[in-house]
């Protein structure tokens, strides 16, 4: 079976194309960019090209069996309203053309990396497949909207050709983002805590995450479902900080800050630099995600395709310090 990966060069792209690799299916990869040579295994053909370009897609799509599009425009805290059409073309538009190229092209699975973002705050409960969902953001509006193009999507004997993967958090070395800036704080001992620390989060090592895109792929019982991608545990933040903590070589952050009176001189940094014409280093949004509460069930995809994640937080974060000290990151 050939597999087309489009994203590829993104954070979890490569941990995608190897983990396909392994499993014995052919690689055909297609992303705005390349990576240095050697980063993905011998055999693996790589294109450049946007999908926003439908072209491009239906050139890329000759031959493939199954798709997993990775293609995406990722969180970005605060963004612009001038951001929203980019949003819109990027993780909207650029599905529609690899659905309608795949459709053209006789592929038979499409696999859409979803997020869990889409449910917004679980507020105390723990979230599944059926929950309702609140987006809050540019992103995972766009997301949700991609979403509902894929499960509407039909092969041509008129079975399900989508397959919706929603991510948790995603961890791992290559990853960018709040858990790299939180490690990487931790690392050099100038992090303090927010709050108590009791807000649940969601994740999922990004060597899980391929595992699970992989069964996805060929599982027949993932055909026209919805998944969320978990490690099946809802840590609190303090747990995570210790684990990441834990993983450094170094003893969790003591002391911890009150929450409201942070948010509010946050938010005044914020109005300041506003008034200046200026952006703040930090703003209200960061502090509210990071005291966000989210657990969300990963049982699904268990029960349909018998996936369970093989690293925990400790082994998870053990095997991301090292890489990122390999890298000179850390």
């Amino acid at each position: 079976m050939k597999v087309l990966v489009t994203g590829a060069t993104g954070a979890v792209g490569p941990r995608v194309v190897d983990e396909l690799c392994s499993a014995g299916y052919q690689v055909r990869t297609f992303s705005l960019d390349t990576l240095s040579q050697g980063a993905f295994p011998s055999g693996v053909q790589s294109l450049i090209g946007d999908v926003t370009d439908l072209n491009s897609v239906q050139s890329a799509m000759e031959g493939i069996s199954a798709v997993v599009n990775l293609a995406a425009l990722l969180h970005i805290v605060n963004p612009p309203p001038e951001l929203r059409k980019k949003y819109e073309r990027i993780n909207v538009g650029g599905t529609i053309n690899v659905i309608d190229a795949a459709v053209k092209a006789g592929v038979k699975r499409v696999i859409l990396a979803s997020t869990i973002a889409i449910y917004g705050p679980s507020n105390g409960e723990i979230l599944n497949e059926d929950s309702n969902t609140h987006p809050t953001t540019f992103y995972a509006e766009t997301k949700l909207a991609a979403e509902k193009i894929v499960l509407n999507a039909k092969c041509a004997d008129g079975l399900p050709l989508g397959t919706v993967l929603r991510f948790g958090a995603v961890y791992g070395a290559r990853i960018k983002g709040n858990y790299q800036r939180l490690i990487k704080a931790l690392a050099r001992g100038r992090f303090i805590t927010v709050g108590d620390g009791s807000n649940r989060r969601t994740l999922i090592y990004d060597k899980d995450l391929a595992r699970a895109v992989k069964l996805a792929v060929s599982h027949h019982a993932a055909a026209g479902q919805v998944f969320n991608v978990t490690d099946g545990r809802f840590p609190t933040l303090k747990q995570l900080i210790a684990a990441m903590s834990l993983a450094l070589g170094r003893i969790p952050p003591r002391y911890s800050l009150p929450l409201k009176p942070v948010r509010w001189t946050v938010g005044l940094l914020e109005d300041v630099a506003r008034i200046m014409g200026c952006q703040s280093p930090i703003a209200r949004a960061m502090i509210d995600k990071y005291v966000e509460d989210i657990a969300v069930s990963g049982e699904k995809i268990s029960r349909f395709l018998g996936f369970s994640a093989q690293y925990d937080l400790a082994s998870g974060w053990r095997e991301t310090v090292e890489d990122m000290r390999q890298a000179g990151e850390l």
